[in-house]
This record gives structure tokens, sequence and C-alpha cells, in this order.
């Protein structure tokens, strides 16, 4: 059974004084299963932070419908409802500004739990249990955010969100402000503790060694729409998306070895959220565009178990791309990268 589910989910900013709106989310539909990792991946400017927001009834979407167990998630059901509180949790992408920084660890990671009505006595009992969990000592508790590194401060907000056994937990770029090493603890914790905890992860990341390492499934997001969906495995290895396969080949790996030509070059620039595109909002940029690209928008197509594209071209402009060799080995040079953060 699907913990989420978002179906149609639109998101529009009015702009002040103007009777123009951005257009930051259009259409995007998904579900999240219990104990699973989904990731939206995409450049900055692509819907992922708003679609998360979104989720958490953070703000009122526009149009379309979440889901959270079952019931609807919207301005009476959300993360600051009584309903929901603790059961929806996120974690921010710079955990130093996520903390008070005068507030003690301890009194940062109970907070959640004192709305719950919880006593002093189980919120301490609880803090040092979920403390040693995500491995920072009992002293440490009783020190200010300001003395600890940033991978420390990002086990206490993860420490925050967990301490509620939370169903879902969004994590917004969780990773991308700290080091290799960080990086590489703060991936397996996550890992950990989903194995340990079935809770579910809705993961928003442009870090694709992260993503391909972390996640079960990945939804590529171009101008606020999903124009890719699949297991990290089949996607990683077989994208079919002309976005997507320019946006994976683009990555610089240390192997230069590893670096092959791009297999597709999407020219020019991303166009306004403001004044979208008829169509497919890529064709200004795909080599591959014809004129019905450029005149309807392509429906959602299935093309393995799981794996869907909404692409007119993808069947004959990818055919033949030799994807799958160089994401082995793009996969196996971010294990490494992650091996060496270990040591």
């Amino acid at each position: 059974m699907s913990v989420l589910t978002v179906d149609g989910l639109v998101k529009h900013f009015p702009i002040a004084g103007s009777r123009s709106v951005v257009q930051a989310v259009n259409g995007v539909s998904f579900s999240v299963a219990k104990g699973e990792t989904l990731s939206l991946v995409g450049e900055s400017g692509s819907g992922k932070t708003t679609v998360g927001r979104c989720v958490l009834g953070l703000i009122k979407s526009t149009d379309g419908s979440i889901g959270f167990q079952g019931k609807p998630v919207d301005r009476q059901r959300n993360i600051r409802s009584r309903e929901l509180r603790g059961k929806l949790q996120l974690v921010f992408q710079e955990p130093a500004e996520s903390l008070d920084p005068q507030v003690r660890i301890g009194n940062t990671i109970a907070e959640p739990l004192r709305s719950m009505g919880i006593s002093r006595h189980d919120q301490r009992r609880r803090v040092r249990e979920v403390g040693r969990r995500v491995g920072l000592r009992d002293s440490t508790l009783e020190q200010f955010p300001a003395e600890l590194s940033a991978g420390q401060q990002q086990r206490v907000g993860i420490a925050r969100a967990i301490v509620t056994d939370p169903e879902l937990i969004v994590l917004d770029e969780p990773t991308s402000a700290l080091d290799p090493t960080a990086r590489a603890e703060i991936i397996d914790l996550l890992i950990r503790l989903q194995q340990e905890l079935e809770t579910a992860y809705l993961f928003i990341s442009h870090d694709l060694s992260t993503v391909r390492y972390l996640s079960h499934r990945v939804a590529v997001m171009y101008l606020g729409m999903i124009v890719e969906l699949g297991t990290a495995k089949e996607l990683f290895s077989h994208p079919r998306h002309p976005y997507s396969v320019g946006l994976l080949s683009s990555v610089l790996l240390p192997n230069p070895k590893l670096k092959r030509e791009s297999a597709v070059d999407l020219a020019g620039e991303i166009p306004s959220p403001i004044d979208l595109p008829t169509g497919c909002y890529l064709a200004g940029r795909c080599p591959f565009a014809d004129d019905k690209c450029r005149s309807e928008m392509p429906p959602e197509d299935t093309v393995a178990e799981g794996h869907t594209v909404n692409c007119f071209k993808h069947r004959d402009a990818l055919r033949g791309h030799d994807a799958l060799d160089y994401f082995d080995d793009f996969q196996a040079e971010a294990e490494k990268l992650l091996g060496a953060g270990r040591r």
C-alpha cells in the first residue's frame, strides 16, 4: 500500500502586480510505498522543492490531490495538524540554518515530542535512544549547534525527524552542504534507518551519485513535470527521455576514462516558467524534436515494467544509445567515492 499518493499536482505562484503566474509544478503524479525511497531529480527550478512543500502541506496546491495514508493532505490535514503531527517529517538542506543556535541539541531533538503531549521523562528517554541510533553521544545532547560539525548537525536534523517514528520523511538536498566524508556517513545512516524503521523517503536532490546509491525509484523533473520515472537501476542504465540522457551524461566523473560524449546535446536556454511553450517543454532544446513535439504535449508511455516516459521520440531517437556500460561505470565510480568517504 502506498504511504503517499500525488495525482495531477499543480502549483502556480501569482506575480504581484501582474496577471501572470510562475508555473512551478504542472501535473505531477507519483506514489511512495512504505520503506521506499523515491527521488526527485532535475535542474534548479524544475519544481522539486515545491512538490516537497506541497506534499507536507506547507504550501497550498493550485490543483490536483495529495493523499497520505489514504486521506487527503490539505489546509486542515498537514504536517502542522494534530492528526499528522509526527507522521510527516522534513530534513532540511542546510543543517546549521535549521537548528536554533540558542537551544541545546537534546531539546532540539525533543521539540516534536513536546507538541505531542509526551511526558518529560519519556522525552528524555526517547531523545537518548534516538541520539545513539544516529551516532550522537549522550554528551552531545548538552551541546549547542555551533559546537558541532556540519555532519553532526545533520545527524541532529535526522534525529529530530525520526524521533516521532514518522511514516514519511521529505529530505530536501540533505547532503549537498556536506563534505564527501560526512556525505557518505549520512547516506549510510539514512539507508540503515530506513531498513530498521521502514520509513518512506521522498528524496529531493541534484546529486546524481547520491540518488543512484540511495533510491529505489527516480523521477526526473523538467519545468514542473515528471518526464521520466522508473527504478533507479532501470533509469540509470536505460534512460529514455532526451532530457534524462542529457542530464545523466553531463555528470563529470573524476575518472576521465569514464567520460563519454553526451548522446544528447540540449541546446539553448530553459524556457521561462512564466511563459511556457506550446507542446513539449523540451522541444526548443531537443535535437530530435519535430512539428508534433512543438505542438502537442507527449502523453505518458510505459517502456518497461514500472518505467514511464513522456516523449514522442524516445523509441527512435535513442535507439542504440549505449547508456548501460556508461552508467554501470557511473555506479562503480559513485560507490568508490562513497567508499573513500567512509574511510
